[in-house]
């Protein structure tokens, strides 16, 4: 008797690929887009030019897509371009795919042994005149901000090696604070990078320490004077790879220690701290008060989409609002947790304006029925100094994805302004541009614009003022 055919879910429904690049110059607008809303929104996510070969092909391995909507007078205009990295050039020329997922050398083709498997398609964000698209495991590579024309890798990782797709920008000084896990050329290391780039793009400073384990760190904390490293027990194993296990999985006995340095500080400095095994992918923001930090961040209670150590599937999970703090006074080590939301979301977002600042708004793509798997539904706002929470839901079987804040000026009060957005609509199988009033989530949509065809589910978008 024949086994029944594993079909991916990461390549089926709105996780398949969109192979085509188009341009559309002009949408079709539903309500008002704002005249004043003038720039560029830009949505990165994984999108694989051929079948994968590995059959447990993950999500997070696709090849990078850029998708643009230009914004002025009222118009909508949409670009999309593959992000061509070594990895998309090797296989474009050779016309099918060559790399395991994650580069895995075990389910890579043997030609490309040793090369780069760089994707770019996680991130996308606008520092000293770049446009970089990034992912955790290279160096940020430049598109062009108007043609998403490909320009290459700019090196600032140096011997790190490793970028992460979330530095954080400053909004003081303008600096690009990064770091990069499994520094080096070691697969799966447990080294880490630091580093910062300057409002001009030149690095200023790049060091490089021990971690407690090798982890697959997403996301990290930076405030006006601290940065935070945190180290959870999504592990990362190069044995248990060469053995058929995967590259990641979930050890909770590892535990979860959060590194705490002042940026000004030597990394010799790092102090850690710990907490009930969880996992974050990503905060909304964090910020400090006299000996005391706060991290407000989605808080899974075990790593989704990655299997155990044994290979055995993880357990479902969603993700909550929680807050953490670190008291530096305090001589236990120990962080405190608070729940500030019973709500299940993601890609929790705020006014930039105010990262690594005392905030009051944020913003995140959330589920009505919270849902323990990575599915939402809505748009959600929490007012941090109410705490009230305003939600808006679409239609049965639309999907949000991350909601970008876009100020009404750069002088606006926080939270003044729009948030803009991707929403799959399931019902005809495409995609929609969607501005909000920030300030009034909970009543929709005020502009629309429909493209003839969809967006595939995808990661982390950022705004470009005209």
């Amino acid at each position: 008797m024949n086994a029944p055919v594993r079909i991916n879910p990461y390549l089926t429904g709105n996780f398949a690929p969109v192979r085509s690049e188009d341009d559309f110059a002009e949408l079709k607008i539903r309500g008002e887009i704002p005249k004043h809303l003038r720039g560029s929104y830009y949505r990165n996510g994984p999108n694989p030019q051929f079948e994968p070969r590995d059959p447990n092909h993950h999500w997070f391995a696709g090849d990078g897509m850029i998708h643009a909507f230009h914004v002025e007078d009222g118009k909508v205009s949409y670009r999309n371009r593959y992000v061509h990295t070594n990895k998309y050039i090797l296989e474009h020329e050779a016309g099918r795919s060559l790399f395991g997922t994650f580069g895995n050398p075990m389910t890579s083709d043997p030609s490309v042994a040793g090369k780069d498997s760089g994707v770019g398609n996680t991130n996308i964000v606008w520092h000293a005149g770049k446009l970089l698209a990034l992912e955790e495991g290279h160096n940020p590579f430049e598109m062009d901000p108007v043609t998403l024309e490909s320009r290459g890798y700019v090196d600032y990782a140096g011997r790190a090696m490793h970028f992460t797709a979330h530095p954080k920008m400053d909004p003081e000084t303008g600096e690009m604070v990064f770091f990069g896990y499994s520094a080096g050329q070691s697969f799966f290391s447990d080294e880490i990078a630091y580093g910062v780039v300057d409002k001009t793009g030149k690095v200023t400073r790049l060091d490089v320490f021990k971690a407690p384990y090798s982890s697959m760190i997403h996301d990290f904390f930076v405030t006006r004077n601290y940065v935070a490293f945190p180290v959870l027990p999504l592990t990362g194993s190069l044995p248990r790879v060469m053995n058929g296990g995967p590259a990641f999985a979930w050890e909770p006995d590892k535990g979860s220690h959060i590194g705490v340095m002042r940026r000004d500080g030597d990394v010799s400095s790092i102090r850690w701290f710990t907490t009930d095994p969880c996992y974050v992918f990503h905060p909304m923001n964090m910020w400090e008060e006299g000996t005391k930090i706060y991290a407000d961040v989605m808080q899974y209670a075990n790593a989704p989409l990655f299997p155990n150590a044994d290979g055995s599937p993880g357990k479902p999970a969603g993700a909550r609002l929680v807050r953490w703090t670190i008291d530096l006074a305090d001589s236990t080590n120990t962080i405190k947790q608070e729940k500030l939301d019973d709500m299940t979301g993601e890609f929790p977002r705020l006014d930039e304006r105010f990262a690594g600042l005392a905030y009051r708004h944020g913003y995140y793509a959330a589920s009505s029925t919270n849902s323990e798997k990575i599915l939402f539904d809505s748009i959600a706002h929490i007012d941090h100094k109410t705490g009230r929470r305003s939600v808006h839901t679409f239609a049965s079987g639309d999907a949000p994805g991350e909601p970008v804040f876009v100020p009404r000026s750069a002088d606006a009060p926080e939270g003044d302004g729009w948030l803009v957005a991707t929403v799959y609509r399931a019902a005809t199988d495409t995609s929609d541009f969607v501005v909000f009033d920030a300030g009034d989530v909970a009543s929709g949509p005020i502009g629309t614009a429909e493209l003839p065809r969809r967006v595939p589910f995808g990661f982390h978008g950022n705004w470009r003022p005209a």
